[in-house]
């Protein structure tokens, strides 16, 4: 995973978050509660910058991350599995997956990017644990869902991590 993501949070701008993605080299953001605890409160990606942009009419520097996030994010703890966080990412059809703590904290991103790279140091393993076939086959499942209706988030057993939630 990569450990210590940029994150934004959700007052940014868009415009900010798009130069932020820019400048990091990255498709997502995870974002973060405003209070520092570092608790994942959604993720926003480039595709929900161009889509806010689009159906709101409005310049990126006019609306606000809160406004664009998905606010009910999956997640995968430290403890979890490759196997158990593929799932996720096939069953949810994300390409990244925060991973959390018990609180909901970010601890980092799991991206198909980071399985492939894990597959082609097994390589030659007697036992790994991903293969770059398994990570071919996650990356078609995740393109076929794009298509399809996104997974019930109530049957998250990671728990959902809502920003509407933590407005309350």
């Amino acid at each position: 995973m990569t450990r210590f993501p940029r994150t934004c949070g959700v007052k940014l701008s868009l415009g900010e978050a798009a130069r932020l993605m820019l400048e990091n080299g990255c498709g997502c953001l995870p974002v973060t509660a405003e209070d520092g605890s570092g608790r994942l409160v959604g993720m926003i990606t480039d595709r929900d910058i161009c889509m806010a942009a689009e159906s709101q009419g409005k310049a990126l520097r006019e609306l606000l991350v809160g406004d664009a996030m998905e606010p009910v994010v999956w997640a995968c703890n430290p403890e979890d599995s490759i196997d158990e966080a593929e799932e996720i990412m096939r069953e949810v059809g994300v390409r990244r997956l925060p991973v959390v703590d018990g609180l909901d904290r970010l601890l980092g991103v799991l991206s198909l990017t980071d399985l492939a790279r894990e597959a082609l140091r097994q390589r030659g393993s007697k036992q790994p644990e991903i293969s770059v076939g398994e990570v071919g086959e996650l990356l078609a499942s995740i393109c076929e869902r794009s298509h399809e209706k996104r997974a019930d988030p109530s049957r998250n057993r990671r728990g959902e991590v809502s920003y509407e939630a933590s407005k309350r």
